[in-house]
């Protein structure tokens, strides 16, 4: 009775539960999911509704199975998610007692009454419901629950194999958040034993080193000898057991390649204990690095890093200076291979964090240097552009600098940690001092590079004074050497303890000089009023003082050059170069005053050129003294006569001014200077905003390849007349000595060279060859007649001999000239086609800089022939990259440009021609990319006329948007400079060719491209679209035609330039035209028919659903019929794309789409439907008994192959053969049928078994089932799990 009273009772509280609606049990649901957001908001909507209903004891058991249950899910992410629901329910609720909810998880739970495939559930469950416990913040008020749950995770933690080492870190984890009382009363003594055998294991040892660190009072050197044997942890007994325990912690971490925390706790207690070196020399360089694992050494290499912000100056230094670091060098060194693991990107990470967190400015200073001196043969192993040296305090980074100028002056191998790979050992080959000697030079590139780095590091705070003194550091090391010291100049107070070699100095020079380009678009630098309006105005180039920085470098290195009692230039100027300097200063302190009176454009490019290329003096002074008396002559003739002339004549002066500097920048270009290169496309970026025409004219000359052709033939003409005239002077050349060689060994490799020289010349002069050849033997009489037959005396045959050696040598001359020739030819035009690209950095320089300029139009042609040229031309590498630039300028810059020009009036005729001759370009090109090219022009050139106000109309509306008319009637007043009839007519022409032409360079994407960019000509344009549905040349045409209409019909600003009548005619004419072309469909014979059908039917569905759903109705009629004779044509069937849109279509017109048919049972090998026996396991078939085995049938081969695949399949599985019978018994499949099995009772019987299988399987269920509603199991489902 009592029984039937309990089961009475949670019944109807289960039925009181689930009577609060499905809201609740959603919770759970909720609380599983993998969205961590989903999980907080259902755990909070959880835990509100149980605070609502606190005293309904039944609703807070129910929530607290559930819980449980859910913490040992089967779904990895759904344990975490009732892990945390179960910790804030136990916070929330602290009349829920921990010890019950403990019970409970030990109950579910349990490891010895679980079964084998739920074990690892159900350790999952446990560690996860104590994770609960611990994250409730309430273990430390129950010293019960909390001994409890300590040795649950002792239990836990032999599981290594499932758990990892997941409940040693959360024993740590708790061990550090409980209190010091706690900790010694309750769980000292249920941990002693895990204490005592610290040196076990990686995660014992950490939960002693997490107990000295939190609670020294209790685990004070007197228990710590108690439990270890010793007072403390790091000691001479103890480091080989503290080695192996690091060891194991490393290469169990190796996947994750973070440090262990075992290694930082054990670090850090060392430092407490005041054992630090002892540690690092025994445990981590002598023990751990020892090694030579990877997992070992990273982890070295991890506990260096991070012991930065731990140590103090004296234990950073002597860390620096250690193995470890020496490690550290071979490992970068040795992974500059690809594939291979870098360590490099993670120490630049630790080295940032201790910057960034460090105040001191010692300590960075010694991680600076020590970092610096890690070299490889001289060589540091950081990169001289170090990100981590923005972190640097400003006293620091001053004294870097220091140290990197002393260092650079007097090198100090001894201070540096000097290292070499195996590798570099074995190939070395170099004696002590020449090893010296290339480490010193190594070492001197780096430090003038990081020099220069930290000079142009935009995020560091950098000071005009450091900067300054770089700048002069650079160029005084790189040209000028020391006579006398002299406070003047501070860089002759130190003179260098080594003497600087060529190679020093031409990589100081090189570094110089990138720094000089930075600083000339550099802004300003510090806090003065003066350098932030400079910042303000976007001045860049300029020191706070507003001078420029090259003018500051000029006027440093003419200080240096007059005085020449304490220094000396390294190679001194001669007479042609210190006059050209003297002059350059000249000119360019007479265009400072001009300035001074009024301040142009040009004088400030004037100045910046020339002090350019005469700072460029020192480094290659035989090219810049001719380029100097270049640039003084265009200065003369720029400000050489004054103006007082009109108004016309100084504007036509002006004009002339920029053809001289964009002549000026050509002749720089022709130099192969990557920094002249620069230069002056920072000095054409100011120029080009008062362009010319014919300045411009002059650029685009270079790129014209007419031109380029007429300067190759020029040159041929050149070549042949200088060949001819040595080709007249070969005596003289044989009387000079110059290509004389013996007449002994001209006879023996005569007979060698000729046949050589035969084939070398074959085809050019072998007429002219052969007279001279036949000139000389009948002069020897040689080639006499039959009568001849007298043998020559021995002076002829000398004399003739003579004669045909100086022959061939002509000969041979001749020949190597032409090489020669050609060879000239080739490097000429490599040349060209490097300055012409070039040249396009000034182009690109002006689209980008000036895309309102209407001078942008004149790109336009030169461009696209440029494009064209190099098309057909050879497809070298340089003649590649050449295309490829001027065709990203093309689009780039120029077509998708955001901005154009705003005032086109003037030059509307002028746009409209160019429009239409782009157009005819287009369609007679005979490589469609190069119409592309041309057609985007044309697109480009619509899209500004169309985004400009009529000349008509310019005074009241300066800017319209050019948003393609979205609401704008065709009826109303144009409000663009586009003549749409004169823009239409030209595409229209094309179209027509596009269409009706089987082969041109006409693509659809054009075409596509301009209904979508300008709707507004769609109308025009449309109705030879719809005309070609049917009467394209070509499938594909017509199938583009369905393509643009259907597009078309999208587009809504297309649908609102077209009246209602107007749009119902056009849709009931392209219904009509695809009905049309399909009808005269035939058989589907090339897959070209398939496309087009294809994009007929997308047309006809886009159709239909627009009349439906806005009309107007379609006369759809005779369309089914169509469709239908369609379906039946040869070939249809064959594309699943092509069924899917004819169904598609079908089902708009209300025809269903048909099921598949179910393909028919496979027959049986016998017909009598007596239902077979049931054989027992292990029985044979009937037929294999030895008995009937005569009787058995004979099969073919294929069936026996059937049948013993069938046999495979079936001893697959369960599973495989479930979804096999269920796919058998289906039909429709694309795939053949499979060959029937004439020995279908072994196959059957195992089918027979699995099928029994699942019915005792769900026997078994059902029986389940029935005992948990017997028991009063309150739930209808059974939530995620």
């Amino acid at each position: 009775m009592e029984s039937d009273g309990g089961s009475e009772a949670s019944s109807s509280a289960a039925a009181r539960l689930l009577g609060q609606g499905r809201e609740f049990l959603d919770f759970f649901w909720e609380v599983a999911r993998p969205e961590q957001e989903r999980r907080v908001a259902a755990t909070e909507a959880l835990l509100a509704h149980l605070k609502e209903r606190r005293k309904d004891s039944d609703l807070l058991k129910y929530t607290l199975k559930r819980l449980v249950v859910g913490l040992g899910a089967t779904r990895e992410a759904s344990r975490p998610g009732f892990s945390l629901a179960l910790a804030q329910v136990l916070q929330g609720l602290e009349e829920i007692p921990l010890l019950s909810a403990l019970e409970e998880i030990k109950e579910k739970y349990s490891l010895g009454k679980v079964k084998k495939k739920l074990f690892r559930n159900a350790l999952f469950g446990n560690f996860f419901g104590v994770l609960a416990l611990f994250q409730s913040g309430r273990l430390a008020k129950e010293p019960k629950a909390l001994a409890e749950c300590v040795q649950l995770l002792q239990s836990l933690s032999e599981h290594h194999a499932h758990l990892k080492d997941l409940p040693r870190k959360t024993l740590a984890d708790i061990v550090a958040e409980i209190p010091e009382t706690v900790f010694e009363e309750v769980l000292f003594s249920v941990l002693e034993d895990e204490l005592s055998s610290a040196f076990h294991t990686p995660g014992q040892l950490y939960l002693l080193l997490v107990g000295i660190q939190k609670f020294p009072r209790v685990l004070r050197p007197e228990k710590l000898k108690a439990l270890l044997g010793t007072s403390a942890v790091v000691t001479e007994e103890n480091v080989p057991r503290l080695v192996e325990v690091l060891k194991m912690a490393a290469k169990t971490e190796r996947k994750d390649r973070v440090l262990p925390t075992v290694g930082l706790d054990l670090m850090k207690v060392a430092l407490k204990e005041g054992r630090f070196e002892l540690f690092w020399t025994d445990v981590v360089e002598n023990g751990l690095l020892a090694d030579h694992a990877g997992p070992c050494s990273y982890m070295c290499y991890r506990l260096l890093g991070s012991a930065l912000p731990l140590l103090s100056l004296k234990q950073l230094k002597m860390v620096l200076q250690g193995e470890v670091m020496r490690h550290y060098g071979i490992h970068v060194v040795s992974t500059k291979l690809p594939n291979r693991f870098k360590f490099a990107p993670e120490m630049e990470l630790l080295v940032s964090s201790f910057l960034e967190g460090c105040d001191d400015p010692k300590k960075q200073l010694a991680v600076m240097v020590g970092f610096s001196t890690l070299t490889n043969h001289g060589y540091p192993v950081v990169p001289s552009f170090w990100r981590v040296v923005r972190h640097l305090l400003p006293d620091t980074l001053l004294n870097y600098i220091s140290w990197i100028k002393s260092m650079f002056l007097a090198p100090d191998l001894d201070c540096c940690v000097e290292f070499a790979t195996k590798r570099q050992e074995q190939n070395e080959k170099k004696t002590d001092t020449e090893l010296t000697e290339h480490s010193v030079t190594r070492l001197r590139k780096w430090l003038i590079a990081r020099l220069v780095g930290i000079a142009e590091n935009p995020q560091i705070k950098r000071e005009e004074e450091f900067v300054t003194d770089i700048a002069r550091f650079c160029f005084f090391h790189a040209f000028f050497k020391t006579r006398k010291p002299t406070s003047k100049i501070p860089e002759t107070e130190t003179i260098p303890s080594v003497p600087l070699n060529e190679s020093t100095r031409a990589v100081t020079a090189d570094s110089f000089f990138s720094l000089l380009q930075h600083l000339n678009t550099m802004p300003a630098l510090g806090e003065s009023a003066e350098a932030e309006e400079m910042r303000k105005k976007h001045l860049h180039g300029l020191a706070a003082s507003g001078e420029p920085w090259i003018y500051l470098a000029v006027q440093y290195a003419n200080t240096l050059l007059s005085n020449k009692k304490h220094v000396e230039a390294v190679a001194p100027f001669s007479e042609e170069a210190q006059f050209a300097w003297d002059r350059m200063l000249q000119t360019v302190e007479a265009l400072r005053r001009r300035e001074q009176k009024s301040l142009t454009l040009k004088t400030t490019a004037f100045q910046h050129l020339l002090l350019l290329v005469g700072i460029h003096l020192f480094k290659s002074p035989a090219e810049c003294v001719n380029l100097l008396n270049d640039l003084q002559n265009c200065t003369k003739r720029a400000f050489g006569e004054k103006t007082k002339k009109k108004t016309s004549v100084s504007a036509g002066k002006f004009h002339s001014e920029k053809i001289v500097i964009v002549e000026v920048l050509l002749s720089l270009l022709a130099q192969s200077s990557a920094l002249i290169r620069r230069v002056c496309r920072s000095v054409f970026a100011l120029v080009c905003q008062h362009m010319t025409e014919a300045a411009l004219q002059l650029i685009l000359d270079v790129l014209d390849p007419q031109q380029d052709q007429d300067e190759e033939s020029a040159v041929v003409v050149v070549e042949e007349a200088q060949k001819t005239k040595k080709k007249s002077l070969p005596d003289e050349e044989s009387d000079d000595g110059s290509s004389g060689e013996s007449s002994a060994e001209e006879d023996s490799s005569e007979e060698d060279n000729a046949p050589e020289t035969d084939s070398e010349a074959e085809g050019e002069a072998d007429e002219a060859f052969r007279s001279m050849l036949t000139n000389v033997l009948q002069a020897g009489n040689a080639l006499g007649g039959d009568d001849s037959d007298e043998d020559f005396d021995d002076e002829t045959m000398m004399s003739l001999d003579g004669n045909l050696s100086a022959l061939f040598a002509e000969q041979r001359k001749r020949v190597q000239a032409k090489k020669d020739e050609k060879e000239k030819i080739r490097k000429e035009k490599i040349l060209r086609r490097e300055f012409k690209i070039k040249v396009l950095d000034l182009v690109e320089v002006f689209l980008t800089k000036q895309p309102e300029n209407p001078l942008v139009f004149r790109v336009i042609e030169p461009l696209l022939s440029v494009i064209e040229q190099s098309m057909s031309s050879d497809s070298g590498k340089q003649e590649q990259d050449f295309l490829r630039k001027t065709a990203d300028i093309f689009t780039n810059s120029l077509c998708r440009s955001k901005q154009y020009c705003r005032n086109v009036g003037p030059i509307q005729e002028e746009l409209h021609n160019q429009l239409e001759s782009l157009v005819k370009r287009a369609c007679k090109q005979r490589d469609s990319t190069v119409a592309l090219y041309c057609f985007s022009a044309s697109l480009y050139l619509c899209r500004v006329l169309k985004g400009n106000v009529g000349a008509h109309e310019a005074s009241p509306k300066k800017k319209p948007k050019s948003g393609g008319g979205s609401d704008v009637p065709v009826a109303q007043p144009p409000v663009s400079s586009l003549d749409l009839d004169r823009a239409a007519s030209a595409y229209m022409e094309a179209l027509s060719l596009f269409f009706s032409k089987r082969k041109n360079p006409l693509t659809g994407s054009m075409f596509l491209d301009l209904f979508e960019r300008h709707p507004i000509m769609c109308k025009q344009l449309i109705p030879t679209v719809v005309k070609s549905i049917t009467e394209g040349a070509r499938q594909p045409q017509q199938a583009q035609a369905c393509m643009l209409l259907q597009k078309a019909l999208q587009m809504r600003d297309f649908k609102l330039s077209l009246s209602e009548k107007e749009w119902e005619e056009l849709m009931r004419d392209g219904t009509k035209q695809v009905t049309k072309t399909l009808t005269a469909m035939g058989e589907f014979k090339i897959k070209v028919d398939q496309e087009k059908v294809i994009r007929c039917l997308e047309l006809l569905s886009c159709l239909i659903k627009m009349s439906n759903k806005q009309g107007p109705p379609l006369d759809l009629t005779e369309l089914p019929a169509v469709l239908r004779v369609l379906g039946e044509q040869p070939g249809f069937g064959k594309s699943a794309r092509l069924n899917d849109l004819y169904w598609n279509v079908m089902n708009f017109l209300g025809f269903a789409r048909p099921a598949k048919e179910k393909a028919p049972p496979k027959p049986t090998a016998d017909p009598d439907p007596a239902p077979k026996k049931r054989k027992k396991k292990g029985f044979l078939p009937a037929t294999k008994i030895r008995k009937n085995r005569k009787k058995a049938t004979p099969v073919s081969s294929q069936e026996e192959e059937g049948a013993k695949s069938g046999r495979k399949e079936a001893v697959a599985g369960k599973k495989k053969k479930r979804k096999r019978s269920r796919g058998g018994g289906g039909g429709g499949g694309d795939g053949p049928d499979p060959a029937p099995l004439a020995k279908k009772s072994p196959i059957e019987s195992k089918e027979n078994k699995a099928q029994r299988g699942n019915i005792l399987e769900k026997k078994r269920r059902l029986k389940k089932k029935k005992k948990g509603k017997k028991a009063g199991a309150p739930l209808a489902r059974n939530g995620p799990l």
